[in-house]
């Protein structure tokens, strides 16, 4: 009798591993490590997260935008895309949605990346007057460019990106060469970031296309102009962000939406993973400013997301069950 106890008593010990192990393996989380500063420290984050606070095995694979939207409705891999810029292509999304190919997760940027024309701070309060994109651009004598001082200089957004056509296109839509303004180009991401390093060391005037989040935002505070007319959609579509459209009107960017795109298999998860990856989201100023602590100590993803969790529990522990943010804090 003794040895049948025992011998059901091991067993039973052995179910209990066992079924420990396969739920260990069934939270088996791939994670895309997008290719920009924001989304490979948010994908650090959730690898953080997913295995001190849920006891996942969470891995890191290389991704970008459409590469990874492609594999994750094709092989249904990798399990989440963290950062998914989801306006340039929102149709194609939807539409895999709808087959039950993939699923929206959180917003993970709260209040949307952000693209506009700016000036920094320091002229905001110089000039409390230039409120408007057209208020800037009936002032070519505040922004004088380097090459030729009797013109105002707009620095136009990186050389092969997509804002590039559209800031030349509401450039011309405002008429700012006949204002006075020439377009400047910047060549590259590096060199916008450098017009702006370097004019707000000199406190000189500046004014340009730029987005969020980004570390330079969170160096250098800047002030976005209002457009001063809603975002026209169609308008959009068919002329603003046109190659050589002959005839753009004004328009307004609208807010892009940043949201978190996971596969069936966290859909199925019961363990909180998937209450997580619908639920964390941070605003661009908290970003900004991360960001700008990751350039300034030229800090790795991983760096960058152990240093936010342990300075910002306030934020994060409203992601997180009560009991995955003790186990998180006592990993850090």
């Amino acid at each position: 009798m003794n040895k049948l106890l025992a011998s059901s008593i091991f067993a039973a010990a052995l179910l209990g591993i066992s079924s420990q192990a396969q739920a260990q393996d069934s939270c088996n989380v791939t994670i895309s490590n997008m290719n920009w500063a924001s989304a490979e420290v948010m994908a650090a984050i959730d690898k953080i997260v997913l295995e001190e606070g849920y006891g996942c095995t969470a891995s890191l694979v290389p991704g970008d935008t459409m590469p990874t939207f492609a594999s994750m409705t094709e092989k249904e891999e990798p399990d989440v895309a963290p950062e998914m810029w989801v306006n340039q292509f929102r149709e194609q999304i939807d539409k895999a949605v709808d087959e039950g190919k993939v699923s929206y997760g959180s917003e993970v940027l709260s209040d949307g990346g952000e693209e506009g024309f700016w000036i920094p701070q320091y002229m905001a309060d110089e000039h409390p007057e230039i409120k408007t994109v057209e208020d800037a651009f009936s002032h070519p004598e505040l922004f004088p460019s380097k090459e030729d001082p009797s013109k105002g200089a707009f620095y136009n957004c990186p050389a092969g990106w997509g804002c590039q056509i559209t800031s030349a296109n509401l450039f011309k839509a405002f008429k700012a060469g006949d204002k006075g303004f020439v377009l400047v180009d910047t060549g590259s991401a590096a060199g916008l970031d450098g017009s702006i390093a370097n004019a707000y060391e000199k406190k000189e005037p500046w004014f340009g296309y730029y987005w969020a989040p980004t570390a330079i935002l969170g160096k250098y505070p800047m002030k976005k102009l209002d457009f001063g007319v809603p975002h026209d959609d169609a308008e959009w579509q068919k002329c603003t962000t046109v190659a050589d459209c002959a005839d753009p009107k004004k328009n307004a960017w609208t807010k892009s939406e940043v949201f978190t795109i996971v596969t069936p298999k966290i859909e199925k998860m019961s363990n909180g993973v998937k209450d997580y990856l619908t639920k964390r989201a941070w605003a661009n100023d908290t970003v900004n400013k991360l960001l700008a602590w990751k350039e300034d100590n030229q800090a790795t993803g991983e760096d960058t997301a152990y240093h936010f969790l342990e300075n910002n529990e306030d934020i994060w522990s409203k992601w997180v069950t009560p009991e995955a943010a003790e186990k998180i804090k006592e990993a850090l």
